[in-house]
């Protein structure tokens, strides 16, 4: 397990370091004192304690750019203002830790956050094989933004392709293979659940800056779809 440990302070850089050390001390651990030493090193990590308030770069302004070059590291941000909770939920942080905080707190967050970093893991690996008329594409789940039908034929968006793969597989067929990280939320679009950042009585906004149609029959459906797939292990790529 790769895991980053970012604050300006040294004293609670070696403290989270000896944490680390006690619950797992099989980590590879590296630390850092500013965020832009942390993008410097260009490393995926698994696992980022990442302090809020710095100097230079903030906590939250290094996570928004990490965010680009790593899209599923676990982020537990550490801070002593609690204002800064709502900041953390929009770069999608795992969890938020108070300073001062005791051992058994910070082993209780570090704990979850390994098994939060090793399902991660394992929706990173999972693949789905499609057949357009040419060719054949293997694709990454968590690569998949949403797939729209069009007529007799898919067209299947991703964060790697500039346009969308076609194939004439049926939206019933992808729906069953892709399984429950994916909702139908309307006849014509499949939507991957990782990559929502919001929604509204009629539209599912996606981390790429795309909307797709949300059925109003369906609303209250997908809330209860989505707030269970967040509480029972779902990943979010965003």
């Amino acid at each position: 397990m790769n895991i980053a440990v970012v604050d300006d302070e040294t004293f609670i850089r070696q403290q989270i370091h000896g944490f680390i050390k006690k619950q797992n001390p099989e980590s590879d651990i590296s630390d850092f004192a500013t965020g832009e030493e942390l993008l410097a090193s260009e490393r995926d990590f698994d696992i980022i304690f990442l302090d809020i308030q710095m100097d230079g770069m903030g906590g939250i302004e290094a996570a928004r750019n990490l965010r680009r070059q790593n899209e599923d590291a676990v982020l537990v941000f550490i801070t002593g203002i609690k204002e800064y909770v709502f900041e953390a939920f929009d770069v999608s942080a795992f969890h938020y830790l108070l300073k001062p905080f005791e051992e058994r707190k910070f082993l209780e967050v570090s704990g979850r956050a390994v098994e939060e970093a090793r399902k991660r893991r394992r929706q990173k690996e999972r693949h789905i094989f499609i057949r357009t008329k040419n060719r054949g594409y293997t694709l990454r789940l968590n690569r998949i933004l949403y797939i729209e039908s069009r007529g007799k034929k898919v067209e299947i968006h991703t964060l790697d392709k500039e346009t969308a793969i076609e194939s004439y597989v049926t939206m019933n067929e992808l729906e069953e293979q892709l399984g429950d990280g994916f909702y139908r939320c309307h006849r014509g679009y499949l939507v991957n659940m990782a990559h929502i950042v919001g929604y509204d009585t009629d539209s599912i906004f996606l981390s790429g800056g795309e909307k797709v149609c949300l059925t109003r029959k369906k609303h209250k459906e997908f809330v209860r779809a989505y707030m269970w797939y967040l509480q029972n292990g779902g990943v979010s790529c965003v």
